[in-house]
């Protein structure tokens, strides 16, 4: 069995009129976190976690920052697109775990949603995407609701 794991990490800062999009799912706030995308930075963390599990680079290399054809994208969409990119190395996802840190909004009524529609987009089982949720205690830039940071851990196989 060949068997790998990757890790993801990715960070936004808060935004004025911006949307706040997490996990695939638009959590209510007064604030979105900027960046070229819709900046879901969940999402930019697991495909991170998956391109470095396959050997394949990482997002910005894929979709580069700098490309019109990626401004305001769907972080879905690129979440799908990486799916497809492991599927023609003949890599499948095993399992998902994730952690957002923010210090605000609560996550907690959202998590549930955010497992369901990752796994969607990947084709996998819910029960394969774990997202957990927690604040850094008022420290650093997360703490000081500056921004918002996520990590992921994954896990595939060679089919």
């Amino acid at each position: 069995m060949n068997i790998r794991v990757g890790q993801g990490y990715d960070v936004h800062q808060f935004a004025d009129n911006r949307e706040l999009w997490l996990g695939g799912i638009l959590i209510p706030s007064d604030k979105g976190l900027l960046g070229h995308s819709d900046a879901d930075v969940l999402i930019h963390a697991i495909c991170d976690a998956l391109l470095g599990a396959a050997h394949m680079r990482d997002i910005g290399y894929h979709f580069p920052d700098t490309s019109a054809s990626y401004e305001n994208i769907d972080s879905k969409i690129l979440l799908k697109k990486v799916v497809e990119m492991l599927a023609e190395k003949k890599y499948a996802i095993v399992n998902v775990d994730s952690i957002i840190c923010a210090q605000a909004p609560k996550l907690s009524p959202y998590i549930d949603q955010m497992s369901e529609c990752l796994a969607s987009v990947m084709g996998v089982d819910a029960d394969c995407v774990s997202v957990k949720a927690t604040t850094t205690e008022h420290l650093g830039f997360v703490g000081r609701k500056e921004g918002i940071a996520a990590y992921a851990t994954v896990l595939i196989e060679k089919l």
